[in-house]
C-alpha cells in the first residue's frame, strides 16, 4: 500500500526514467525524467511507448515483478539510441493489485566508456603480441608474468608456460651480475633506456640485447615489478662486427704497406699516417694526426702545386696524381726524395672529402742509379780504354820494327861522316829524335798493358745480386722478367771484384739490348769439377752462327748503331781470360742466346 500524492512527489524528484504499469501492461505513471526519454505514454502499453512494437519488449520481466520479485539488468533499447539499467520491482496497490515499477537508469556513457577501455585492451593486446620487439611484464623477485610471442621467439622457446617459469637471473642472463645492476639502476631512476646486455636464448648461446624499460607499483606505491622491451641486437653487432673486421683489414693494410701512405681532410689536416710514414718522415702518428697541416710536409709552396695538378686532367686525370717525382721534409728539416701517387676522396654528394696520398722512398733505389750509371761509365770508359790499348799497342809493334832499322842505319851513316861535319851535327839531330819517338811508344805499350788488378777471394753470388739489385728496375721498365738461381754454396773465385762486374754488366747490358720488345733473363751460378759457372740467359733476337766465332773480337758488333764500339764482349773476354777462365756462347737466330763463364774455384786450386 502506498500513499499516491506522497510517492509521486518523491518519483518526480528522481532524475531517472521511473513509470508504472498494471498487470495488463498499460502505462499508469511517468515522471518527468521517463517523459523526456520516450515521450508522453500514460495509457499506452509499455512495449509500444518504449520499443514500438506490438509485442512485450524481448528484456521484459514484468511477470516477476508481478510475482513478488524484484530484477536488474542493462538494456539497449534502439528506439533512443541509449543504454540503460533497468530495475523492476512490484508495487502493492489498495485494492490488493500488484503494479510494476521500474527505473530506467542511462548508462549510455558508461557503456561507451567500457567499449573504449575495451578497444583499448584490444588495441593494447594486440600491439603488445605483433610487435617487432621483445614486451615483458616481471615480477621484482625474478619471474616473467607476461611476456609476447617475439620475445619468446628471441629466446627459442616455444611454450609460453615454460617461459614464464624460469628464473630470469639464471636461466636469461648471460651474467647474472648484469641482472643486480639492471635491478639497481631501474629503482634508482625509474626506468632505463637501451641498457646494453647478454641474454641467454634456450640452447644458451648469447644474444645481445637493447632493454628499456621502466618500473611497475602495486596498490600502496611499492616498486612490485617491471615492464619493457627488449631488441634483438644480434644483426646490428653482426654488421658492426663485419664492419670493424673491414676497418680493422684495411688499416692493417694501410700500416704494413712498405710506402708512406698519408691523408688529410680538405683543410689540410693530417688524418691517417701509416707506419712508414713514421719511419721515412721521422714523425709519429700521435705526433701528426690532427696536429699538424699537410703543408708542413713539402718545401715552401709545393703543396698548392700538388693540389692544383690533382684537379688538372694532365697529371692522371682529375682527381689523380700518377708517380710524381717530389721531395718531402723530414722531421730533422732534411729533404727526402721520392715518388707521390695521390688521389682526392669524395663524398656521396661528389663534394670532395679528403685526399689520400702514397709516397715511394727512392732514396736508396736513386742511389744505386746513380751508382749504376757510374759504373756503366766506367764500364764505357774501359772499353774505349781497351779499345785505344789495343790500338796503341797494335801501332807501337808495328812502328818499332822500322825505327829500329832507322836508328841503326843513322848510327852507321854517323861512323863515316867525322865529327866536326855539318852533316854529322844533323844526323845527330835526326837519330834524337827517332831516339824520342821510340821511347813515345814505349810508353804507349806500357800504356796499352797497364798492371794487373788485385786478385782476392770472392763470392761471386754477391756480385751478381748486387747487379741485380742495381738493374732490376731497369729490367722491370722494359718488360724483362727476371730469373735468378744460385748456387748455395758455390765456392770462391780469385778475382778482381771491378773487372767482374763490368764483365757481368756489359753481359747483362747486351741482353737487355737484344730483347727491346721484354722477355726473359736467367742468371744461374753452380760449381762444377773444381770450376764455378755463371749462365746469363736471355729470349732476346739470338746471334747467327757465322757472327758467334767473332763476337769476342775488338771492334765487332752485331748492333745497328755502334753502341760501346765493338769492343765490349772483347774486354770482357780479356778479364775471364786473366783471371783463368773462359766464355762461350750458345745462340740461336731468335731463339735467345746463352753465355756461360767458366772460372776456377779458388778453393780447389788450394
Amino acid at each position: 500500500m502506498y500513499d499516491s500524492h506522497s510517492l509521486f512527489q518523491v518519483l518526480e524528484a528522481i532524475e531517472d526514467g521511473i513509470y508504472i504499469i498494471n498487470q495488463e501492461y498499460t502505462v499508469e505513471y511517468m515522471n518527468k525524467a521517463m517523459v523526456k526519454l520516450f515521450g508522453e505514454g500514460v495509457g499506452r502499453k509499455c512495449y509500444r511507448l518504449i520499443n514500438c512494437s506490438n509485442r512485450t519488449c524481448p528484456w521484459c520481466r514484468a511477470y516477476e515483478a508481478f510475482s513478488g520479485k524484484q530484477a536488474s539488468m542493462e538494456v539497449d533499447v534502439p528506439t533512443v539510441g541509449k543504454s540503460f539499467q533497468v530495475l523492476s520491482m512490484p508495487l502493492k496497490n489498495s485494492d490488493g493489485t500488484v503494479s510494476k515499477l521500474s527505473v530506467y537508469k542511462d548508462i549510455s556513457l558508461r557503456k561507451q566508456q567500457e567499449a573504449k577501455l575495451k578497444s583499448t585492451e584490444a588495441d593494447y593486446r594486440r600491439l603488445f603480441e605483433n610487435v617487432g620487439c621483445g614486451v615483458f611484464v616481471s615480477s621484482k623477485e625474478g619471474k616473467f608474468l607476461d611476456a609476447n610471442s617475439e620475445l619468446l621467439r628471441m629466446l627459442g622457446y616455444e611454450s609460453k608456460e615454460e617461459f614464464l617459469e624460469i628464473d630470469i637471473g639464471r636461466d636469461l642472463y648471460l651474467r647474472p651480475k648484469d641482472r643486480k645492476a639492471f635491478q639497481e639502476r631501474i629503482e634508482r631512476e625509474g626506468r632505463v633506456v637501451d641498457y646494453e646486455v647478454d641474454f641467454k636464448r634456450k640452447d644458451g648461446t648469447a644474444i645481445p640485447v637493447l632493454l628499456t624499460g621502466s618500473v611497475r607499483h602495486d596498490a600502496s606505491g611499492r616498486i612490485a615489478g617491471y615492464e619493457g622491451i627488449n631488441v634483438d641486437q644480434s644483426q646490428r653487432k653482426a654488421m658492426e662486427n663485419e664492419l670493424k673486421e673491414a676497418h680493422d683489414f684495411l688499416n692493417r693494410v694501410i700500416q704494413s704497406s712498405p710506402n708512406a701512405i698519408m691523408a688529410a681532410d680538405m683543410k689540410g689536416n693530417i688524418i691517417i699516417w701509416n707506419h712508414a710514414a713514421e719511419e721515412i718522415l721521422g714523425y709519429t702518428s700521435r705526433e701528426i694526426i690532427n696536429k699538424m697541416h699537410i703543408t708542413d710536409l713539402y718545401p715552401e709552396g709545393l703543396a698548392y702545386k700538388v693540389m692544383k695538378m690533382l684537379r688538372s686532367e694532365q697529371y692522371g686525370g682529375q682527381g689523380r696524381l700518377n708517380s710524381y717525382p717530389i721531395f718531402f721534409v723530414r722531421k730533422d728539416s732534411s729533404l727526402i726524395e721520392g715518388n707521390l701517387s695521390a688521389t682526392i676522396i669524395y663524398d656521396a654528394g661528389g663534394r670532395e672529402a679528403a685526399s689520400v696520398g702514397t709516397f715511394v722512398d727512392l732514396e736508396e733505389q736513386l742511389a744505386m742509379e746513380r751508382k749504376l750509371h757510374q759504373t756503366q761509365q766506367q764500364l764505357l770508359n774501359s772499353e774505349k780504354l781497351a779499345a785505344m790499348g789495343r790500338l796503341t799497342s797494335q801501332i807501337a809493334h808495328e812502328l818499332n820494327n822500322p825505327l829500329y832499322g832507322i836508328m841503326n842505319a843513322l848510327e852507321l851513316t854517323k861512323t863515316e861522316i867525322p865529327p866536326e861535319n855539318k852533316r854529322r851535327r844533323i844526323l845527330d839531330m835526326a837519330l834524337s829524335e827517332t831516339e824520342r819517338l821510340t821511347e813515345m811508344l814505349r810508353k804507349m805499350l806500357t800504356f796499352s798493358k797497364p798492371e794487373r788488378a788485385e786478385k782476392v777471394p770472392l763470392d761471386v753470388n754477391e756480385v751478381l745480386d748486387e747487379i741485380l739489385l742495381l738493374y732490376g728496375k731497369q729490367l722491370r721498365e722494359n718488360s724483362i722478367k727476371l730469373n735468378a738461381s744460385f748456387d748455395a754454396e758455390p765456392g770462391l773465385v780469385l778475382g778482381s771484384k771491378e773487372q767482374l762486374r763490368q764483365v757481368f754488366l756489359n753481359m747483362i747490358n747486351n741482353a737487355r739490348d737484344a730483347m727491346p720488345e721484354g722477355g726473359s733473363l736467367d742468371v744461374m751460378t753452380s760449381a762444377r769439377d773444381g770450376r764455378l759457372l755463371i749462365t746469363i740467359a736471355d729470349t732476346g733476337i739470338g746471334v747467327r752462327k757465322k757472327d758467334i766465332a767473332k763476337i769476342f773480337d775488338s771492334f765487332y758488333t752485331t748492333k745497328d748503331s755502334v753502341k760501346g764500339v765493338g769492343l765490349g764482349l772483347s774486354v770482357c773476354y780479356g778479364f775471364i781470360k786473366d783471371h783463368g777462365g773462359n766464355i762461350e756462347c750458345e745462340s740461336e737466330p731468335g731463339h735467345g742466346a746463352t753465355f756461360t763463364i767458366s772460372l776456377p774455384l779458388f778453393e780447389h786450386e788450394k
